[in-house]
Order: C-alpha cells, then structure tokens, then sequence
C-alpha cells in the first residue's frame, strides 16, 4: 500500500472536484485526437477486483464513446484459438482519431492463462519473448502505447469478494475465473513479476498504480495518460443557437396527448 493509501482515504466531495478537472482535460485530449488524427491504446491490467471496471467508467463518462472504445473481449472461441495470439487483439486497435481501452489485453497470457492452466509454460515464454518486439512495431507505427498494473492488497481484495458475495448488486461480478484467481494470490503475483521483468520496455514502460483507494487510484490513472500524450487545448469556434422557425408551427403537445404513456410512478 502506498503512503497516501496508508493515510484516510478521499473524500467523496474532494474527489469529484478533482475528477471534474481531470474529465475536462480528458475532452480537450479528445479534441485534439480527433483534430490530429492520433492514435493511442491505453492497457489497463490487474488482479481481480483491483477497480479496473470503476476507473474506465470514471475516463470514459464524460467523454464520446466514437473516440474512447472500450474492449472487453469474451474467453475465445475455437476459431479464434486457432489464429495467431495477438490476431483477435489486433482487429481492435485504433483507427486514427481514436482511443482504446483494452479491459484486459493480450496480457491475459501473461497472467489468467498461465495460472489458470489455459496456456502451456512454452506458450506463455513464447508470449514474453516476443511481446517486447511487438509492441516495438506498434509504438513504431506511432500509436500511443499506455500499459497501466493496478495493484490491490490482499486485505482490500478481500474485502471486495465480500461486498460481491453479499450485495446483489455486485453479484454479478463474481465469477468461478475470480474464485480461482482469489486461491492464486501468489501465483498470480509471480507471474506479475515476470511480465514485468520481461516486458517493461523503453518503448512500452509499465507503470504501477496502487489501488486499495479506488478513488485516489482513478484520478491518478487519469493524470498519468493525459501525462503521456503531449496534447493541447484546441480552439472551437463560438456556438450560438439559432432562433427557431415558426413556419408550419402547430401544437405539438396536443398531437401526442392521447398517446400510450409510461407511469409516472417517481
């Protein structure tokens, strides 16, 4: 945990001030990526319940879902297991003007299918061995690579296998895959260890954010991407609304008076 985790957790009112100012900047980021045509991929990797769900909503909520595209891909299917690894990754990276957001990435052979036995030990040294060269191609192609490890302690990841457990709310985001990845603490943190060791590039630096407050972990993971692309508030021209046209006007309530309406049960 780091020291700032170690400390009180922030408050719910200092963290909305402070994600409104970092959401600003997240629509200036995105004018300019549509203006300049750039293309960037953010990576957002972890352990179960480490809040990677809560931060891409906290990136994504405020701005256009044209620019920022999630990807969660599905387990794959005998097709796709048949093609190259990283194809079905491939086919979801960005056209120019574009952001995406890989909810897990192809580092899932880096961790869950290593641990969880769906990959073979010479498939996962294959995987770190040509990783690096690959994202080498990618960064040489000029996408922004952004590669983010949130990191929760074991307490906190406790704690939040109780709160799905116990809140029907958060029920469904429990899986028999979490259950395993739970057991597998170590495991899992091993094989987080030699991802790192073998894909933490110059070209493709990963950086670690601590995550046992979920809030302060959002509004850093926020600050670092707008860190990592040297973009600029673009100018728009002034907007003003035009008067509305009385031609043809008639009563558009009463057209629609007498038509089916939803209970007003609020």
């Amino acid at each position: 945990m780091s020291d700032k985790e170690a400390s009180e957790k922030l408050k719910r009112k200092e963290y909305g001030k402070e994600l409104r100012k970092l959401q600003v900047q997240l629509c200036y980021l995105q004018d300019w990526i549509k203006e300049s045509g750039q293309r960037v991929i953010v990576v957002l990797e972890g352990r179960d319940a480490a809040g990677k769900g809560g931060t891409i909503k906290a990136i994504t909520e405020r701005v256009s879902p044209r620019v920022f595209r999630v990807v969660a891909l599905p387990a794959p299917t005998d097709r796709e297991k048949s093609q190259m690894y990283i194809q079905r990754y491939l086919e979801r990276f960005p056209a120019a003007g574009e952001i995406v957001i890989f909810d897990r990435s192809w580092y899932n052979r880096a961790g869950v299918e290593l641990v969880m036995g769906f990959c073979t030990p010479e498939q996962h040294k294959r995987f770190l061995d040509l990783c690096p060269g690959i994202e080498k191609f990618i960064t040489d192609d000029g996408i922004h690579l952004i590669k983010i490890w949130l990191e929760v302690g074991q307490e906190e990841q406790h704690k939040r296998f109780k709160a799905r457990i116990e809140d029907p709310m958060r029920q469904w985001k429990l899986s028999p895959m979490d259950l395993g990845s739970y057991e597998r603490w170590y495991e899992f943190s091993r094989a987080r260890d030699m991802m790192l060791e073998h894909t933490d590039s110059k070209h493709a630096p990963w950086h670690i954010v601590h995550s046992d407050d979920k809030k302060r972990a959002r509004l850093n993971v926020i600050a670092h991407i707008l860190s990592r692309i040297p973009y600029k508030k673009v100018d728009r021209p002034e907007v003003k609304l035009p008067a509305r046209s009385e031609k043809r006007k008639y009563d558009d309530r009463a057209s629609i008076a007498g038509r089916r309406k939803v209970a007003e049960i609020y």
